[in-house]
């Protein structure tokens, strides 16, 4: 089990409306889907040669995060197929869902500077974790 990513709330996240700007959550989703990968693949893990780039976001803004909330990020694996995979995210507050997201990710070797299969080891831990969640 992958803890939820604690949020560490800043001023500037708050728009002139009084709650966490739209945009601010894919920050959130991105800090979430990194802390994800560092406990799911250990620190070691070669992004150069074995890496990821992202396709594309989606969020869906439920309830407004205010400043006073400390929000946490869930991350699960949505789906999981040759050279990419989707993650999904659930932000909370107090264990009340405020916002989702999923995340379309590519496997990608930088070095070479293109797209690839999803690494044996990478994948053998999104399905192992999938299973579980």
């Amino acid at each position: 089990m992958i803890p939820p990513l604690e949020i560490q709330m800043r001023f500037a996240d708050i728009d002139k409306m009084g709650h966490v700007n739209n945009a601010v959550y894919l920050n959130y989703f991105e800090a979430a889907r990194m802390h994800f990968l560092v406990h799911l693949l250990g620190e070691s893990w070669d992004w150069n040669k074995e890496g990821i780039i992202l396709l594309k976001n989606e969020v869906e803004y439920l309830k407004p995060v205010l400043l006073e909330h400390k929000p946490v990020v869930n991350v699960g694996v949505e789906k999981i197929g040759n050279k990419s995979f989707a993650l999904n995210y659930r932000l909370e507050v107090e264990g009340v869902t405020y916002c989702t997201g999923v995340s379309l990710l590519v496997a990608y070797n930088y070095m070479e500077q293109k797209a690839q299969s999803i690494p044996g080891v990478m994948r053998e831990k999104l399905q192992t974790f999938k299973e579980e969640q």
